[in-house]
């Protein structure tokens, strides 16, 4: 009877991969946990001394001129590009310097707009007027420039020089006028090297701030879209600045936003990657929870559908938040062809994307543990092929995917005429070496071509790197339980991604939390007239696209 009843049991092995596949997941639960109590966001402290004081100096200049001199030379003196250019005003009867930091300045603007007038002579005597006054006369009747104001602290002087801007210092004044004359020399205005486009305007942002916004000011006239300032970085300070349409942003987002900005307390902030770690959500996940591109048609894009768009003085990398998962894989020229071509080219994007991800894993957990699932020809052939490979499944994966990662990365660090070619020239030979040699078999080498290739479709290049990463995760779980272990990679990133949100908006939104008009905009792009409403998860204030 005993015998009868076990008979009827289950294999045994199918409960040991069940049970491995539980302890694993709780055990990657607990370990995420762990790490989140161990890794703490904790910005960089202010400038104190040893006692805890601050030690910024926000002494007021005085109306001595020697001493305020004396006090900008022992701070920023010693600055061999930092230039004390000591005249006489012949309109004021008085000394003046004009500090400057070399080559950043427009020395047409100096020379003509500024010393030329001061030092030359006039029939209106300015020495009777009070020295208090002296500053806004000289902003309102005498200096012919765009943008000048007054600085009476030291530490605003001092940044401000060494941020680009000319500083005039004149004798009886107890405060300093400074001139934004800056003259920085940026490359031209090509197309964005990292987004290729087919449709669209063919321009891209470069490192220069001031021309970016400009960019976005040109895509039309618009006077809801508002662009803030900041000031980052505790020593090396850098501007910054938010875009937004400030009828269509929700309030609490645009908030949010400046709240995170405003608590980044580093030395340097190099470029928009490191504003991109400092304020995102969950700096554990391996998904971005922010946009960057080089296109302006894109952040404009955002901004109008309630988005919030960083760009960061020294980059032309801006940051779209809050951002989805689908927005990954979407790409502006679905907008600009017929809504027919637009769902096809997304949906290929979908389909490659599952490719890039699960196609390694699906090889292993079929070869492995599943051939029964192989239709009876195909099997027979892949055993043929496979005949006299010394690896199991996994190495084998595991050398071919190695290879052409390493492959991939040198032919970005190569000079540019030599990397691609460098590149498939290398997989070229490296492939067809490891299948004479009965390293690999020559299915595996369809498989990781194809993987590799599905990869290269996605139009965001770091969520690229993102599905690389997970790949190899998926390949160890289907190499312990195969199937089993495929499908628990499978849910428990789509439990994590369901758990993830970019700035308070889930990020598989809208298939969870499930919002139906949403999807028009998803996995297939709707024809434009039926698009007439903003995305429903922004909350943004004006819910209509097309009135």
């Amino acid at each position: 009877m005993w015998a009868a009843i076990i008979s009827k049991l289950p294999d045994w092995k199918i409960f040991a991969q069940a049970f491995l596949s539980m302890f694993i997941a709780i055990g990657i639960y607990y370990l995420n946990k762990f790490l989140r109590s161990l890794v703490t966001k904790n910005g960089a402290p202010s400038q104190k001394d040893n006692h805890g004081n601050d030690q910024t100096d926000y002494t007021n200049l005085s109306i001595n001129y020697e001493d305020n001199l004396n006090a900008i030379k022992q701070l920023i003196g010693n600055n061999s590009d930092v230039h004390f250019r000591e005249f006489e005003a012949t309109k004021l009867q008085a000394r003046a310097v004009l500090i400057f930091i070399d080559g950043l300045q427009n020395e047409e603007l100096i020379n003509g707009h500024i010393m030329n007038i001061l030092m030359s002579d006039s029939e209106k005597d300015l020495t009777d007027i009070s020295s208090v006054l002296l500053a806004t006369y000289l902003l309102h009747k005498v200096l012919p420039v765009c943008e000048a104001y007054e600085a009476v602290e030291l530490h605003e002087l001092n940044q401000s020089i060494l941020m680009g801007c000319s500083a005039l210092l004149i004798e009886g004044m107890p405060s300093a006028l400074l001139i934004h004359s800056s003259n920085m020399k940026s490359r031209e205005i090509n197309e964005p090297s990292s987004e290729a486009l087919l449709r669209g305007p063919r321009i891209g942002f470069t490192e220069v701030l001031s021309e970016n916004t400009l960019m976005l000011r040109r895509q039309g006239y618009n006077e809801s879209l508002e662009i803030n300032s900041y000031v980052v970085g505790a020593r090396i300070k850098r501007k910054l600045v938010i875009a937004y349409m400030k009828d269509i942003v929700n309030p609490d987002l645009l908030q949010g936003v400046r709240d995170r900005i405003e608590t980044i307390h580093m030395d340097f902030i190099a470029e928009a990657g490191y504003v991109e770690q400092l304020i995102e959500d969950d700096y554990l996940s391996p998904f971005q929870q922010a946009h960057n591109t080089e296109r302006p048609d894109r952040v404009i894009s955002g901004l109008l559908e309630g988005r919030i768009a960083i760009l960061l003085d020294g980059t032309p990398f801006a940051l779209i938040v809050p951002v989805t998962f689908s927005m990954l894989l979407q790409s502006p020229e679905d907008y600009y062809d017929r809504w027919l071509p637009g769902t096809l080219l997304r949906m290929l994007r979908f389909f490659a994307a599952f490719l890039a991800l699960m196609a390694p894993a699906l090889y292993i957990s079929f070869i492995s543990f599943h051939p029964g699932l192989i239709p009876t020809e195909l099997a027979i052939s892949i055993i043929e092929a496979r005949q006299g490979v010394p690896f199991p499944a996994l190495i084998e994966v595991m050398i071919l995917e190695i290879s052409i990662e390493i492959l991939r990365e040198a032919g970005i660090r190569l000079p540019k005429p030599i990397g691609p070619a460098m590149g498939i020239v290398g997989g070229l030979i490296i492939g067809e070496a490891a299948v004479q040699a009965g390293i690999v078999s020559p299915f595996l080498v369809i498989v990781v071509a194809v993987t590799a290739i599905s990869s290269f479709s996605i139009p965001v290049y770091s969520a690229g790197i993102t599905l690389r990463i997970l790949r190899f995760g998926g390949m160890l779980c289907a190499a312990v339980l195969g199937m089993f272990g495929t499908i628990l990679f499978f849910l428990l990133l789509c439990g994590h991604l369901s758990k993830l949100k970019s700035f308070g908006v889930p990020y598989v939104t809208p298939i969870s939390p499930f919002r139906f008009n949403d999807w028009k905009d998803l996995f297939i792009r709707a024809p434009l007239p039926l698009m007439k409403k903003r995305p429903k998860m922004m909350k943004t204030q004006d819910k209509n696209r097309i009135s």
